[in-house]
């Protein structure tokens, strides 16, 4: 319901055939683009504000491009990009692209509020060594980024723009060069003189060295793929597995996406023939077509994201669609206390679209139990309407219409109306929107049911919910402290935030005097509408639902607020002391 920037989207492909065989058996040059683009489309969901392409040719001659990199901004960035370059080629401008064997898409939503095209990944290190060229990008957000900045800049190092993205594009390549300059001595020990080096040294990068001296600076959450000119290929996860990666090998191609299906559906994939990048391990694919896992950093305690599962990944996955519809399916007994047990005389719907499949699963449950229940289609979403008056009154009022109902689809005052979405985060469009609309249809009762938990806590890994006056289930808990004379709780826990090093996170004190229920009830007086007639009750996943629901994916730092590393912990205590002294204007 309410669209959240997230994690953005990876895609590579090694080909491992010369092109001209992809040409005879699959009848054309673009073979690997062509897989490219539709890997890419796979992901859109994973980035609406930018993407962007690099390729490398590994059979150019020198004075000739080997390295290309093409960027867009926009939710159109992926079908400008493959047309420029299709009119590009067309013209001969850049023939040597169509020799590319080194293939690497990226979509991008921004987590830090910085836009542009200087930001759209990849980004690209430029050398006349041509192993010492370095094409990023990734899906990633990293904690510790002023640390590694103060790490570089020790050395003497000069970054020219502050982001993690240049950061870490500055700190590999620093490491790249040194593997480089130690392939050269032992090129010159070895007797090699002229080209003789240049082959030695690209033949025999290990990009392992790299990355282990490289990837263990940071803290966060990361999948990081990369190319080099010389002809190397890699992706690394974090190793606490917060964000996820997937492969695939044989002997034509390796390629590597964000999601499973993306890798099934392009290549005609079985779910068996995909493998996961595992914590710490890096796929590493050398010049010669080898590829190797090389474990670069020990794994950590296993936090694959779970909202991963509820939101963000395509429901076609087949474990995530069965996941779905348990988070659904087992909300059914605080459905049924909602609604006093009356399924009779209960409409059950959903927020398109991601609740659809939960919502599957909520009345697959309610079927299994003997109940015969009504299903409708309440809510349409329609096109996203553009606001062209400027006042508030009236952007508001036209961003509130958004969302449009089925008339007729509830019995006025006799029907309860059961409608279940993802995920509350902030609230906004429940207040703005559905609340307004859904009373138009003068339920009984509106059971608006969240398929996760409530979410208390904010993301430092790469999903735009950074602040804790953002979280209407934070808001709710400030104003039941309010309410009940505990404002001394916000002193002490300001006080713990401003004083410790981040091992602790305190902010979770500010959630226990209260349970489920009163928070629920608080949002509810919070996010009601003024003139709104029915009464509204939440119900929300529980924790220990959503862990039996989604069992190998433990990562629930949103909702309990344990955090997976340091620097997350780190960044919540910052981010209430930020609320105190910021939004509540409080020197403590």
């Amino acid at each position: 319901m309410e669209e959240l920037r997230h994690e953005c989207g990876v895609a590579m492909i090694r080909l491992l055939k010369p092109v001209s065989y992809y040409e005879q058996k699959y009848g054309t040059w673009a073979y690997g683009f062509n897989k490219l683009y539709l890997m890419m489309e796979k992901q859109h969901n994973r980035g609406q504000e930018g993407a962007g392409i690099a390729s490398v040719n590994l059979n150019s001659e020198p004075g000739r491009e080997y390295m290309f990199r093409e960027r867009a901004e926009g939710k159109d960035a992926i079908t400008e990009i493959f047309k420029r370059m299709e009119n590009e080629v067309s013209d001969n401008c850049q023939l040597s692209i169509i020799n590319s064997q080194l293939l690497m898409g990226h979509l991008r939503y921004s987590t830090t509020g910085k836009s542009g095209l200087t930001f759209v990944h990849p980004f690209l290190r430029r050398n006349n060594w041509r192993a010492k060229n370095l094409c990023l990008c990734g899906n990633f957000n990293m904690t510790n980024i002023d640390e590694v900045f103060s790490f570089l800049t020790a050395q003497g190092q000069w970054p020219r723009v502050y982001g993690d993205s240049y950061i870490t594009l500055e700190l590999m390549g620093h490491r790249l060069d040194r593997e480089v300059e130690r392939l050269f001595a032992e090129a010159k020990e070895q007797g090699l003189q002229g080209t003789d080096i240049t082959q030695y040294i690209d033949s025999h990068v290990e990009m392992a060295n790299v990355l282990k001296t490289t990837m263990g600076h940071y803290d966060g959450g990361y999948v990081m793929c990369g190319l080099t000119g010389s002809g190397e290929m890699f992706a690394v996860r974090d190793p606490w597995g917060i964000r996820t990666a997937f492969y695939y090998r044989d002997d034509e191609i390796v390629a590597v996406a964000s999601e499973r299906p993306v890798l099934q559906t392009t290549f005609d994939l079985s779910k068996g023939d995909i493998c996961e990048l595992q914590p710490g391990e890096a796929l590493i694919v050398r010049r010669n077509g080898e590829s190797c896992l090389e474990q670069i950093m020990p794994a950590q305690n296993y936090s694959a994201c779970s909202f991963e599962r509820i939101y963000f990944s395509r429901g076609s996955d087949a474990d995530i669609y069965q996941e779905r519809k348990r988070l659904g399916e087992q909300l059914m007994p605080a459905i049924m206390q909602a609604v006093s047990g009356d399924v009779t005389n209960t409409v059950f719907s959903y927020i398109p679209n991601t609740a659809e499949v939960a919502f599957y699963g909520m009345t697959d449950g309610f079927r299994r139990q003997g109940y015969s229940v009504r299903t409708e289609k309440v809510v349409w979403k329609d096109i996203k309407l553009r606001t062209f008056i400027s006042a508030n009154s009236e952007r508001n009022d036209l961003a509130a219409h958004v969302y449009d109902i089925s008339y007729g689809s509830v019995r006025a005052r006799e029907d309860h109306l059961v409608i279940i979405d993802d995920s509350i985060v902030r609230g906004t469009t429940l207040r703005e929107s559905i609340f307004k609309i859904l009373d138009r249809l003068h339920p009984k009762k509106i059971v608006m049911v969240s398929s996760s938990p409530q979410i208390r806590y904010p993301d430092y890994y790469g999903i735009d919910m950074s602040r804790l006056e953002e979280l209407c289930a934070f808001r709710a808990a400030i104003a039941l402290i309010r309410e009940r004379g505990l404002q001394q709780l916000i002193a002490d826990t300001y006080r713990a935030c401003k004083s410790e090093t981040a091992t602790t996170n305190h902010v979770r004190r500010i959630y226990e005097p209260f349970t489920v229920d009163d928070i629920n009830r608080k949002i509810v007086e919070m996010l009601r509408p003024e003139g709104m007639e029915a009464p509204v009750e939440l119900v929300f996943q529980s924790i220990e639902g959503l862990h039996r629901a989604c069992p190998d994916h433990p990562g629930d730092w949103y909702f309990t607020g344990r955090y997976p590393t340091p620097g997350g912990t780190r960044l919540c205590n910052e981010a209430f002391v930020n609320y105190v002294e910021q939004v509540l204007k409080m020197q403590l």
